[in-house]
């Protein structure tokens, strides 16, 4: 049961401060035991007692579930304080971490882990023997009756494995950001039994043995080989188990991200914001004192999940680049209780749900969806309100540009008290400079990964580069040119209806003329089975699937013709089920929208798109004057001159 030695990754500078102190502290323990035992008339018996320390300390064993390592050579430590003293058995653990350490030893960045593995261990027992010394003024101790030196040995192990592994602990708890003693007790309490069991051993020894010599070692290896088997049989088994837990929570964290990665794709304006918040969270919970893991993984995992619910919400709210009407708000709001919803059928070992579900209650109490306040509130979703409220401001939206970090600042300070936690607006402002590069990281990995998803098909394809195919192609040119030399808007639209119809698989379809005077789109010609049905039908720009698409010049493709169209759409037989809308104009003026509507799923395709576009395109110069008057059997034309 040896000395707990570490490998550390990064350790910000109170790490490296203190590892430099017990490092220091160590060899100063060492350089005076060195000078004792040289001074002393302890001969060279103890060497052998060394001897075995180093062969039993190299049969080490890792222990689960922290980049540690042990090894069954605490007896022989023991049993030299007993028999030498407290300077030989600062040697003995000296060299024994020494060898442990170089044999272990991999690259680092600083020698500072290292000195600190060889030393905290010689510190420790240097220590814990003059405790023990000061319990029982018997020099050697061996000399002691056996009823004696119960006391002061257990005494002695239970102190060294406190020093020694405190000394571990304070360590990985400065490389992880988190508190020592969750650290101490979740993985290195457990092993107080194994130094226990050293001390148990070394006492029979000593008490029936008054000195190392051959029969010392017949004696105590055997046992000492049976005490290795059996620990390295079960730790092994027991690494087995935490290696499959570790990679059922990858597996696990996997399908979060991905159903997180779902959304962000859905949300187009907002690529990257879910990694970025994730972020911030995480490291905001941590200044806030979290530590516990379990809580940790509850706001790692709501923060990638904490809009999942979007998936429920229509597109052209979601996207809208103007201000949301109240009923589209009132929807918006829903997301947050349907997220929770989704997420309820799955069994978290963590508490995810709540957060995802509160993460928009403010502080006052004046929050959806509940109305809860205070404390009430989940820490993790007040956490979650604070860092999503400011990666939405910093964030470029299409109805504003991004604030600078100071006008976000200064907005969270305005609610303080009021929408969020004070106490989390606080920490947030003050730490945001340390937690910042990392987040802004992430998101622009997202946004990468993201972005090649959402603009890219199977084959890594930019999909607005895909071109129609030689039969379509020859179509588009033969009724382009039919388009341009029309000498009316019938016959320019009577075209571009003959040439849809043989490329895009829709039923209906309807040429929304925007009114500058009321900012409206307005049906002003419809054709194919039932179009009249359409005319007249009047659509505020920015809402529904034709006002979205007219106010954002983006083409929008199998969105349910219910929602531009409301009960309408079931109107026809068959019903209209997808739409396809595309905006006529450019970034700067808007002439109309062009919409078609099929009686089929999800039936319009990348290549549908681009053929819709760019008739679209062709149809553009012929209704720009708007002048012309017909009726036929196909095209209505209303407003006629």
């Amino acid at each position: 049961m040896r000395r707990i030695t570490r490998k550390f990754t990064e350790l910000p500078e109170a790490g490296n401060f203190y590892l430099a102190s017990v490092a220091l502290s160590g060899a100063a323990v060492i350089g005076s035991s060195v000078v004792a035992v040289a001074e002393s008339s302890a001969g060279y018996n103890w060497v052998i007692l060394a001897g075995l320390t180093l062969l039993t300390g190299t049969f080490s064993i890792k222990v689960p579930s922290v980049n540690a390592r042990i090894s069954v050579s605490e007896t022989f430590v023991f049993a030299a304080v007993l028999w030498f003293g407290t300077d030989v058995a600062t040697l003995v653990v000296a060299l024994d971490s020494f060898v442990l350490t170089s044999w272990l030893r991999s690259p680092t960045p600083s020698p500072l882990r290292p000195l600190f593995n060889m030393t905290a261990g010689a510190l420790a027992i240097s220590s814990a023997s003059r405790l023990m010394g000061w319990m029982l003024p018997v020099h050697p101790a061996a000399a002691a009756p056996i009823d004696q030196l119960a006391l002061p040995v257990f005494a002695l192990a239970i102190s060294f494995f406190l020093i020694n592994s405190w000394l571990v602990a304070f360590a990985v708890g400065l490389e992880r950001n988190t508190s020592p003693l969750g650290i101490w007790r979740r993985n290195l309490l457990w092993l107080s039994l194994n130094y226990l069991g050293g001390a148990s051993i070394a006492l029979i020894l000593v008490a029936y043995l008054p000195s190392i010599n051959i029969t010392t070692v017949v004696v105590i290896i055997p046992l000492l080989v049976v005490m290795y088997l059996t620990f390295r049989t079960s730790w092994g088994r027991l690494e087995d188990a935490h290696r499959h837990l570790r990679q059922l929570n990858d597996l696990y964290l996997s399908t979060i991200e991905a159903l997180a990665m779902a959304v962000d794709a859905k949300d187009q304006i907002t690529h990257g914001h879910i990694r970025r918040v994730q972020v911030y969270a995480i490291e905001l919970a941590r200044r806030l004192g979290v530590a516990d893991e379990l809580q940790l993984k509850a706001i790692e995992a709501a923060a990638l999940l904490h809009d999942m619910g979007k998936l429920a919400i229509p597109e052209h709210i979601l996207n809208k680049p103007g201000r949301l009407t109240p009923a589209e708000f009132d929807r918006m709001k829903t997301h947050a209780g349907l997220g929770a919803d989704l997420l309820s059928s799955v069994r978290f070992p963590y508490p995810v749900v709540p957060i995802v579900r509160h993460h928009h209650e403010d502080w006052n109490g004046g929050g959806y969806p509940t109305g809860i306040s205070g404390t009430d509130i989940p820490l993790g979703a007040r956490i979650l309100s604070v860092v999503d409220c400011f990666d939405a401001l910093t964030s470029d939206r299409p109805y504003r540009p991004r604030l600078s970090n100071e006008e976000a600042f200064k907005i969270l300070s305005e609610r303080r008290g009021t929408m969020y936690d004070p106490l989390v607006v606080d920490t947030f402002m003050r730490t945001y400079p340390e937690i910042a590069p990392a987040a802004i990281r992430a998101g622009q990995e997202a946004r990468s990964i993201v972005g090649e998803l959402t603009n890219s098909d199977a084959s890594g394809t930019p999909l607005k580069r895909i071109r129609a195919n030689a039969t379509e192609a020859a179509l588009l040119a033969k009724y382009g040119k039919n388009v341009r030399r029309a000498s009316s808007m019938k016959e320019a639209v009577d075209t571009t209806a003959q040439c849809l119809r043989q490329i895009v698989p829709a039923t209906t379809y309807a040429l929304y003329v925007f009114d500058s005077s009321s900012d409206n789109l307005i049906c002003e010609v419809a054709f194919g089975d039932q179009g009249n049905a359409l005319l007249g039908l009047t659509i505020p720009v920015g809402e529904r699937v034709s006002g979205w698409v007219g106010a954002t010049r983006q083409t929008v493709m199998n969105s349910d013709a219910i929602l531009d169209l409301g009960e309408a759409a079931r109107v026809f037989q068959p019903a209209l089920r997808s739409t396809i809308s595309t905006a006529l104009g450019n970034d700067t003026q808007l002439i109309g929208v062009l919409t078609a509507y099929a009686a089929s799923e999800a039936v319009f395709t990348d290549g549908h798109r681009d053929v819709f576009e760019q008739v679209a395109s062709l149809l553009l110069p012929a209704i720009l004057p708007l002048q012309t008057s017909a009726n036929g059997n196909v095209v209505t034309f209303r407003n006629a001159k």
